[in-house]
């Protein structure tokens, strides 16, 4: 088997174990209530756009896809609405960071590639709500008042924040995680070294030690609007 296959063989292989992963953290989540009684909190997202990160953004849109209709034939309670959304959500965070990381591997270009992201999903994801929510909650949750204007009027007070601080969750447990995931793929040869990244840099580390203990917080504070005042 030449490099090129086996190179393959390894994307294939990380596609798979992120796919797996995503999937697991989408299970864990569906023990959180929804807010709302629709809208859900879910990490997988961040799995994702790691992989986005890694290994690029096409392999990111394959998850975001993939895992979303494994979802719906195991453990979906949304149907066709949360297969739309949930590659809407996905497939957007994973594509931008993704596209955008992928012209600037640096640490300044991952951090404006997640926060463009952030704001795209947010934008997308208003947008479907707007439109494709109206569908679901009149036909399928059964509230004959529910209209385009019946979901505007939520966007304010529910729907902005929640996905909004639902991307910045996402965000911070991206940033939390992109170090440790790839120290540990390097050293098991499944992802090949970056030039501009140098493991055993102490200033690296001690950056990343800033960045986990404000990503550590910025998770706190968003975990704390959903589920005190979103409720």
């Amino acid at each position: 088997m030449n490099n090129r296959n086996i190179e393959r063989t390894k994307k294939l292989a990380m596609i798979a174990m992120f796919s797996a992963l995503a999937y697991v953290t989408t299970v864990i989540c569906k023990l959180i209530p929804d807010v709302a009684g629709f809208l859900s909190l879910e990490i997988k997202d961040a799995v994702i756009v790691l992989c986005s990160l890694m290994f690029g953004p096409v392999s990111g849109l394959i998850i975001a896809v993939l895992v979303p209709l494994i979802e719906l034939f195991t453990i979906s309670t949304t149907s066709w609405y949360g297969l739309v959304m949930n590659i809407l959500s996905s497939a957007t965070f994973a594509l931008v960071v993704g596209v955008l990381y992928k012209r600037n591997r640096t640490l300044s270009g991952a951090i404006i590639a997640l926060v463009s992201g952030v704001f795209s999903v947010t934008a997308v994801m208003m947008l479907a709500n707007l439109f494709i929510t109206p569908l679901y909650l009149k036909y399928m949750i059964g509230i004959p008042s529910a209209s385009m204007g019946y979901v505007a009027g939520m966007i304010p007070t529910v729907l902005l924040p929640f996905n909004l601080t639902k991307a910045i969750i996402n965000m911070a447990l991206v940033l939390l995680f992109y170090k440790p995931f790839t120290r540990v793929l390097r050293k098991m040869g499944l992802m090949a070294k970056s030039e501009n990244e140098r493991e055993n840099d102490k200033s690296s580390w001690l950056r990343y030690i800033v960045l986990a203990t404000i990503s550590i917080l910025i998770i706190t504070v968003s975990l704390l609007i959903i589920f005190v005042v979103l409720k």
